[in-house]
């Protein structure tokens, strides 16, 4: 996996023009995640449009900065989006954005495009599931499972689950320092 961080800061020679260049850096990492079959994450920044847009601030397609090249040669393009962000109190389908990020996948060559909403926090910069009435929370789940510490941790938990061994004679705990795990 290649990320890179942001595409705009990346350069490639002389080129008449920012959008030119920005075309052949798209063009390459193209190529280059198909000759060392590797996916390559690259991020662009959006053009101002959006922040000058009326209304609807979602980005769009359009909205890729300096070219359109990003757009046509990229397999996937999902955006964030906050509305929130921009004191507009819903989302797109209504809902109250308090809270809310739209993950927007606005272009997905060998699948679909939709939207998918998630709960943002801005404290800890973090996304996670949104509850769905009626479901268990995953923090309900922690406790059924027996954790094992790693060796490498300071503390060591003394606990060595039995189970691990009661159901399943293929499962051998062993203290062997030349295991490699």
């Amino acid at each position: 996996l290649i990320i890179i961080d942001y595409l705009q800061l990346m350069t490639a020679g002389q080129q008449a023009s920012r959008e030119q260049e920005v075309a052949m850096i798209s063009r390459s990492l193209k190529a280059l995640a198909k000759e060392l079959n590797v996916p390559i994450i690259a991020l662009s920044q959006l053009n101002r449009a959006v922040e000058t847009r009326t209304g609807n601030k979602r980005p769009q397609l359009s909205d890729l900065r300096e070219s359109g090249s990003i757009e046509q040669d990229a397999d996937l393009v999902i955006f964030i989006h906050r509305p929130e962000y921009y004191k507009i109190d819903t989302l797109y389908d209504g809902t109250d954005s308090d809270g809310k990020a739209e993950i927007i996948v606005a272009k997905h060559r060998n699948g679909a495009i939709g939207d998918i909403i998630l709960n943002f926090r801005s404290e800890f910069a973090s996304f996670t599931d949104i509850r769905v009435e009626g479901m268990a929370d995953i923090s309900s789940f922690e406790n059924e499972a027996p954790i094992i510490q790693s060796k490498m941790n300071d503390e060591v938990d003394e606990f060595v689950p039995e189970l691990l061994n009661q159901n399943n004679n293929d499962i051998l705990l062993v203290d062997d320092p030349d295991m490699p795990f």
